[in-house]
């Protein structure tokens, strides 16, 4: 007779540090329909919109989607009773991706910060995901002198990647290659998605005399779509590509002992246990 096999250890839910309450759902809602409108404006006006017409009027877009989103980190820390443990681990993941962003700077789309976003959202939950990729793109923004009115779009882009990861399916029950897969998958179709977001901030501005692929505010919606996916081909697939597939070759080598390290320090960080102090004994 063989023995029976013993019985497989069940998977705890993963606590999470920033629990996403009515205030920061309605907060983050309210920043990204802004961002869809200040990403794709030149495909939802039309030609004789008013819109074209204050088109250099961008950078003030820019300053006050900066301020919504400050709002919505503001509103998810104080909604959610953001502990010193997880503004913690907030501090080390955000410094540690700025740290990672200038590794490859200027070189084909190298940037490892991508594949430590993925897993930290995986394993952090989407509310976390938003406050770290964001943080995360100021932080890099400030340490590589990347300030300027396109930072906005890119914190946002950064935090909608972060947020997506931790809003894939299984976080709970899905575990070892198939989690891999599934991060993988994700990490290279996010990459382009967030190439293709940040090249909609910039693209409008070229100016419309210097190439055939620059935003025209005259033409209709098809010939811009049109220049745009040339100006994508043209400028950043290279890029693009770089980034998604550094992303998926760090998620499948270092992918398994980061998530086993991230679960192990959430584990203990126990963010949902209240901290109590004991008082003085006599």
């Amino acid at each position: 007779m063989t023995a029976p096999s013993p019985p497989r250890r069940a998977l705890t839910p993963q606590s999470r540090p920033v629990r996403l309450g009515p205030r920061s759902i309605a907060a983050l809602a309210l920043v990204s329909a802004t961002g869809v409108a200040g990403f794709g404006w030149p495909f939802l006006a039309p030609p004789t919109s008013q819109v074209n017409a204050h088109a250099q009027d961008a950078p003030w877009l820019f300053a006050g989607l900066l301020v919504l989103l400050v709002a919505v980190v503001a509103a998810t820390i104080s909604e959610s009773g953001l502990g010193p443990k997880a503004v913690a681990m907030l501090g080390v993941l955000a410094a540690t991706g700025a740290a990672l962003r200038p590794i490859g700077a200027g070189t084909a789309g190298i940037e490892p910060m991508f594949f430590l976003m993925v897993l930290s959202g995986r394993v952090l939950g989407p509310g976390f995901g938003f406050v770290l990729g964001s943080v995360t793109m100021f932080a890099s923004a400030l340490l590589t002198g990347g300030v300027g009115p396109w930072m906005p779009f890119q914190m946002l882009a950064m935090g909608w990647f972060t947020m997506g990861a931790g809003l894939l399916p299984g976080a709970d029950r899905l575990r070892g290659r198939a989690e891999l897969a599934l991060l993988a998958c994700y990490g290279f179709l996010a990459a382009f998605a967030y190439g293709t977001a940040t090249n909609l901030a910039g693209w409008p501005f070229m100016d419309g005399n210097a190439s055939n692929i620059a935003f025209d505010p005259d033409a209709a919606v098809p010939v811009n779509l049109a220049r745009f996916l040339t100006y994508c081909l043209a400028t950043s697939l290279g890029w693009d590509l770089g980034r998604a597939l550094v992303t998926v070759l760090l998620t499948v080598l270092l992918g398994r002992a980061v998530l086993k390290a991230l679960r192990r320090a959430t584990r203990r960080a126990a963010f949902e246990t209240p901290v109590t102090f004991d008082g003085p004994t006599v």
